[in-house]
C-alpha cells in the first residue's frame, strides 16, 4: 500500500517486540524491528518510519542517546517505552525530543490508541503549519507557522509536544484547562489513567520557558499566566 505508515520498533525484549509487531502489522502498518540502539540507528535511516517506539532502556546505546540522536538527524514522531517510573526520567526522555511515554506493562489497545493519536497530530500540525500567526502572552512569543517559540527574545527549543500543548493553553491565555481536555486536544486520546502525561509536559514547559509560566489550578488543570 503506498500510503501504508512504516513503524519502527525498538526493544531488545524479543517477546514484547515479536508482540507488538504482530499487533501493529495486524492493525495494517508497515512495521521494522530492532533490539539494541546501534541497530535502531541503522534502520532509521534506511527504513525512514513515520513514527519510532523506543525502550528507554537498550543495550549499547541507551534510548536517550538513540532519541537524541534521531531528532538531530530526521525529526520524527517517537512514543517511549520505560520500565523506569521516576519523573526524573520521563522528563530526561520528553527533553531529548520523545513526543509521548507508555509505562510497562501496557495495554496493546492503548499503544494502538497512543500511535494513532501521534500519527493524526503529525497531521494536523502539518496543516496548521500552513497558518501566518503570531501569539504573544507576556514574555512569550510563539510562532505558529514556523513551530518557534521565544522567551524575551531568546529562542526555547521545545519538543512537538511541548509546542502543541504550549500553543493550545497560548489561544485561550488565562483560561483553565482541565487535565483530560488538554489530553483530548493535544495528544487526541482521553484516558484518565494518563492524565500525569499532561503533568509531566506541563513540567517540561516550565523548565525551559520558566516556573511562572503556566499556573496550576490544584484538582482541575492548567492555564496560561498573562502578564
Amino acid at each position: 500500500m503506498a500510503d501504508q505508515r512504516r513503524i519502527l520498533v525498538v526493544e531488545d525484549d524479543e517477546t514484547i517486540a515479536l508482540a507488538v509487531r504482530n499487533r501493529l502489522a495486524a492493525e495494517g502498518f508497515d512495521v521494522r524491528v530492532a533490539s539494541d540502539g546501534e541497530a535502531a540507528l541503522v534502520a532509521y535511516g534506511r527504513a525512514e518510519p513515520d513514527l519510532v517506539i523506543l525502550d528507554r532502556l537498550l543495550p549499547g546505546l541507551d534510548g536517550l542517546e538513540v532519541c537524541r540522536r534521531m531528532q538531530a538527524a530526521r525529526p520524527v514522531p517517537v512514543l517511549m517505552l520505560t520500565a523506569l517510573g521516576e519523573e526524573t526520567d520521563v522528563l530526561v526522555g520528553l527533553g531529548v525530543g520523545a513526543d509521548d511515554y507508555l509505562a510497562k506493562p501496557f495495554s496493546m489497545r492503548e499503544l494502538v490508541a497512543r500511535i494513532h493519536a501521534l500519527l493524526r497530530r503529525v497531521e494536523r500540525a502539518a496543516q496548521l503549519a500552513v497558518e501566518d500567526t503570531v501569539i504573544r502572552v507576556g514574555e512569550v512569543e510563539i510562532d505558529t507557522a514556523a513551530r518557534r517559540v521565544f522567551v524575551r527574545g531568546t529562542e526555547a527549543q521545545l519538543t512537538r509536544t511541548e509546542f502543541d500543548l504550549l500553543r493550545r493553553l497560548a489561544e485561550r491565555p488565562g483560561q483553565v484547562f482541565e487535565r483530560d481536555r488538554l489530553l483530548s486536544d493535544v495528544w487526541g486520546f482521553s484516558e484518565a489513567a494518563a492524565t500525569r502525561t499532561v503533568d509531566s509536559h506541563v513540567r517540561a514547559l516550565r523548565r525551559k520557558l520558566g516556573p511562572d509560566v503556566v499556573r496550576t489550578v490544584h484538582g482541575v488543570g492548567y492555564a496560561l499566566v498573562r502578564r
